[in-house]
């Protein structure tokens, strides 16, 4: 699997390449019923011609480095300033431990999700929770289990931003790390059975 929004400087479309021919017949017929034929998957020419650029301009080493390396001294900055973060880094983004930065949270109140609308209202920046609100749910029994982490993706665009706007995000962060434990929990008002992290709504506990 790879999204070509990520790694081939594209709006919309992925690919996914498998080695075994009967996975593939399987992957296109659904391609052919769900989004378009096999030749297009549904994508405009812009989009299909801007990716076959995208893909080439994503080997150029020059570029990578850069993008690794401007991932990478975000990641270097928080870690010296003690916010608990994923190691190693990747490569388009940097993985907040919204559990550990949370550590006044339970699961139930959702750490990663209360960091990341507390990320928005101190310094403006969107984030992704993949953790509680993703892949939490409740067993045949009613209990709740968690996943292993509850992370707070910072993504960052390609081509965009700055090395003052790096440098904003990284202070902004290291402030309200310092002020972690005001961040309210949270608790569903509404919570959608399937991909409730698209659709669902909170409230401050």
């Amino acid at each position: 699997l790879m999204s070509m929004k990520k790694d081939a400087f594209g709006n919309i479309g992925g690919l996914i390449t498998v080695n075994d021919d009967a996975w593939a017949e399987q992957i296109r017929s659904l391609l052919i019923l769900t989004e378009g034929f096999i030749t297009y998957g549904g994508l405009a020419g812009r989009d299909l011609e801007a990716l076959a650029i995208g893909l080439g301009e994503i080997l150029d080493e020059d570029y990578l480095k850069y993008r690794i390396a401007s991932t990478a001294y975000v990641g270097d900055q928080l870690a010296a300033a003690g916010v608990p973060l994923l190691k190693p880094f990747g490569g388009h983004a940097i993985y907040l431990n919204g559990r550990k930065f949370c550590d006044h949270l339970p699961n139930h109140q959702f750490p990663g999700w209360a960091l990341s609308v507390a990320l928005y209202e101190h310094i403006g920046i969107r984030a992704c929770e993949i953790g509680n609100v993703m892949f939490g749910r409740p067993d045949g029994a009613g209990t709740w289990q968690w996943p292993a982490l509850d992370l707070v993706r910072l993504a960052i665009p390609r081509r965009v931003y700055t090395q003052s706007h790096m440098d904003y995000v990284v202070e902004g962060i290291t402030e309200l790390y310092g002020q972690r434990h005001a961040i309210r929990g949270l608790t569903f008002v509404h919570r959608p059975a399937v991909l409730p992290h698209f659709t669902a709504t909170f409230e401050p506990v």
